[in-house]
Order: C-alpha cells, then sequence, then structure tokens
C-alpha cells in the first residue's frame, strides 16, 4: 500500500508557520490531494480557523504539545484523516512549544508508522532570533533547529543584512548540515522543498572552517537511523580518538543510543554527551591536522554498533 508523505512543521512562537502553511496550500499541485493537522497549545484553536479557508481536509489538536499531552489524540487523529481522506500528503502544523523530535518518534511507531513516510521536516525561524543567544541557550529552539532538514527564515523583509549575514554564517555551521537553507518573506515556501531528499551515504567530507589551514583534513560518516550504537563501545571510542587519528582537532557526533539520539563532541582531548533531536540518521565528523584512515575510522564505529538493536 503506498505511504502518505508526511511533512512536519516547527517553529517557535509567533515566526509565521501558519503563514507560511497558507502560502504553500495556495501553490498546491493540482494533482496532490493534501490533508492537515493544526496543534495549538491553547485550548482554542485560531490556526485551524484561520486555513480552513483553503478548502483542505483540516484536523484541529488543541490543548497541549504533541509530543506529550496532545500525543495520543495525534494516533487518533492522523489515523482517522488517513482512512477518511487517504492523502498523497499530510502536512502537521506543530505547535510553537512541541519538542519536534517526539512527534517525529511518534509518527514511526506502528501503526502510524506502517501507513506514513517521514518527509522533510521545516522548521520556520526567525533571523532576528536566530542569531540571539538568549534563543540559541533555549533547549526547545536548539532541538526545532536540529530537528530540520529544511530551515527557512521567515520575516526576511524585517531583518538587516548584518543580522540575515549572521543567520547564513551560522546557519551553514550547524551540525548535522541542512539539506537546504533558505530566507524568504510572508512565508512563501516553494512546495518543491517538501520533497527534498534526504542524501544517505556512508561517508560524506564536512566543510572545514574558512580560516582553518589548508593542510587540515575532514571526514564524515553516516549510519541508517534504524541501528543503534553501543553506549559502552561508544564511550570506548571516543576515550581512544586521540590515539586512533593523530592531529586531531575536533570531533562530533550524533548516534542513535537505546533508541534515543545523542550528541557527542570532542575538542582538546575532552569529551561529553547531551540528548538531541536529530532523527535522520546516525554520524559522526572529524578534522584532523594528520591524514585520517577514512576506512580505519569507519570500521572503528562499526564494531560500535549493536548487534541485535535494529528499529
Amino acid at each position: 500500500m503506498k505511504k502518505t508523505t508526511v511533512n512536519l512543521f516547527s517553529g517557535f512562537l509567533g515566526v509565521g508557520k501558519t503563514t507560511a502553511l497558507k502560502a504553500l496550500i495556495a501553490r498546491r499541485p493540482a494533482h496532490e490531494r493534501w490533508a492537515v493537522i493544526v496543534n495549538e497549545f491553547g485550548e482554542i484553536g485560531i490556526d485551524g480557523a484561520a486555513l480552513s479557508e483553503e478548502g483542505l481536509p483540516i484536523a484541529e489538536i488543541a490543548g497541549g504539545c504533541l509530543c506529550c499531552v496532545a500525543g495520543p489524540q495525534m494516533t487518533a487523529t492522523v489515523a482517522t484523516l488517513l482512512r477518511r481522506e487517504r492523502p498523497d500528503r499530510l502536512l502537521i502544523e506543530a505547535s510553537g512549544l512541541a519538542h519536534t523530535a517526539g512527534v517525529i518518534d511518534e509518527l514511526n511507531e506502528k501503526p502510524l508508522g506502517d501507513a506514513l513516510r517521514i518527509g522533510a521536516v521545516i522548521t520556520v525561524v526567525d533571523a532576528r532570533q536566530f542569531v540571539n543567544p538568549d534563543y540559541s541557550r533555549q533547549p526547545l529552539y536548539r532541538d526545532q533547529v536540529a530537528i530540520a532538514d529544511v530551515l527557512i527564515a521567515n520575516k526576511a523583509e524585517m531583518a538587516d543584512e548584518v543580522t540575515l549575514t549572521a543567520f547564513r554564517e551560522q546557519a551553514a555551521a550547524l551540525f548535522p548540515p541542512k539539506t537546504l537553507i533558505a530566507e524568504v518573506s510572508q512565508g512563501e515556501i516553494d512546495p518543491a522543498w517538501l520533497d527534498l531528499p534526504f542524501a544517505e551515504k556512508s561517508r560524506y567530507r564536512p566543510a572545514v572552517a574558512k580560516d582553518a589551514a589548508s593542510a587540515w583534513q575532514s571526514e564524515g560518516f553516516t549510519f541508517d537511523a534504524a541501528r543503534n550504537f553501543d553506549g559502552e563501545k561508544l564511550t570506548r571510542f571516543f576515550d581512544e580518538l586521540q590515539k586512533l587519528q593523530p592531529g586531531l582537532t575536533r570531533a562530533k557526533g550524533v548516534f542513535r543510543v537505546l533508541d534515543s539520539f545523542v550528541w557527542l563532541n570532542w575538542v582538546e582531548g575532552q569529551w561529553g554527551a547531551s540528548q538531541v533531536a536529530w532523527r535522520r540518521d546516525s554520524r559522526f565528523e572529524l578534522i584532523a591536522t594528520e591524514p585520517i584512515d577514512a576506512a580505519a575510522i569507519e570500521a572503528a564505529l562499526s564494531r560500535c554498533l549493536d548487534k541485535e538493536g535494529q528499529r
């Protein structure tokens, strides 16, 4: 049975997610059948009313975020919409206070996972907030940015060139990297962005900082999101990383461990771990001043995989 593609829209309060959805729906391909779910934290749904004039099947989930209070209601609402409307595409606007990673986990679980294919996750931001450390220090804000495949700076006409330049530089340095980073006004999102592929490959070459010496080497690796890593083996890998790679300058990775995703960050001989919202794959990159034996690093990472743990 053909799966329905679901695109999740994330973003902090007031960045213009509903405006972006309205603009997107207005440019919907005529041959595609769409449905929409709108989630609002408050008890009274407003965004659904704003979208209702677009003529698409719309369902509202109010009174909490999809990732927590309203989670069970989401499963029932999605199942009902799929059964009744049989859409080609489902657009879900998450509350501005939602931890989007939890929503992705719910959509991947049975029975929804059997009927849905997770398409590009769209996160809408305001560039003026994005470059403000008061926002970037908030775990919720960081999670919404981290989960994005497509990162869109809305209200670009309201930001000065200094702010937009800072946004471009900071967004380009994000790890994991985004499939697309764009700036728009009035939420003018291109429908083609919904189908941007997430290119999974075993190796990639991350960008080295602009001011880095040309002698620096970089290498990156990715692993399927269904594969779990063994936490103890990863710990040993990071403990021994400096011996494994001469001239190591920086290493960081996102790994699926015990069905959750963790961020591991190595710098100056020390490393730490924290949870992260990324859900697309496990990935690792490193930068060194000595030649990198990519095959040896990849083999060492492969040995850290949990041979039993697979989604």
